[in-house]
């Protein structure tokens, strides 16, 4: 299936920022979608907000720490829609910090959430891909998996890790299967109210708003991704703000 309109997508963190307008702009361009975020009240009103414009979409509370919730989104794609073309990996946690401040808690929420999340998504879509012999696997990273600075050793840790796993994806997917991955920079977003660090949160809070590009230029971009001829495996693409070095 080559392009959007009909293509069934399913979309973790799909209740804000980058998550959202990408659910929003692929509904517009024909894309069936299943949305799974931890907040469901986000979740109901972003399906409403769709439904209304003409979209067609379903939504399921899902945490991609637990991998029985993945397992629920992909089972209900096939439910309602009869198959799933792509998987949009796309929640994340950013509880950025210094090491001395040896928030150990966060480390390991960053761990389950950004690396184990995008594993879940994997062991659940790939043998539904592999028995339809076609699937899109898109994996929201971050160019903190090619810039490590001060306070983000871990977070960037976690993305740099998950370039790796969708590397190691591409090159066992054969011929069938394409994986894209989306490393954005400085997006306007929720990320800088995860710091529990109020001098870092003030910091990446006052970047975000001299230079963050909104979440829709993530979008488009993942957009392009999926609407390749099914030939054509767009494997990784970065996105950031003209101003961010």
């Amino acid at each position: 299936m080559t392009g959007i309109d009909g293509k069934v997508v399913a979309i973790t963190g799909a209740g804000s920022g980058i998550g959202e307008a990408t659910a929003l702009l692929l509904a517009e361009r024909g894309a069936r979608l299943v949305l799974g975020a931890r907040r469901s009240e986000r979740l109901g009103d972003l399906v409403t907000r769709i439904e209304k414009a003409g979209g067609s979409a379903v939504q399921l509370r899902t945490d991609v720490t637990r991998r029985a919730d993945l397992q629920a989104l992909v089972a209900l794609a096939a439910e309602r829609f009869g198959r799933l073309d792509v998987l949009i990996s796309n929640a994340g946690i950013g509880t950025v910090s210094p090491l001395d401040d040896l928030r150990v808690d966060e480390w390991d929420r960053m761990v389950d959430v950004n690396i184990k999340g995008v594993l879940h998504g994997i062991g659940a879509a790939l043998p539904v891909f592999r028995a339809q012999g076609s699937g899109h696997f898109i994996t929201t990273a971050s160019t903190a998996a090619f810039r490590v600075v001060p306070a983000m050793a871990v977070y960037a840790g976690t993305k740099v890790a998950v370039r790796a796993i969708c590397e190691g994806l591409r090159q066992e997917a054969g011929d069938a299967l394409r994986v894209t991955t989306v490393s954005p920079g400085m997006v306007d977003t929720e990320f800088a109210e995860a710091s529990t660090n109020p001098h870092i949160r003030a910091e990446i809070s006052q970047a975000r708003d001299r230079i963050a590009i909104p979440p829709e230029a993530v979008a488009r971009t993942l957009a392009f991704a999926v609407e390749q001829p099914h030939t054509v495996d767009v494997n990784e693409i970065v996105v950031r703000p003209t101003a961010q070095s």
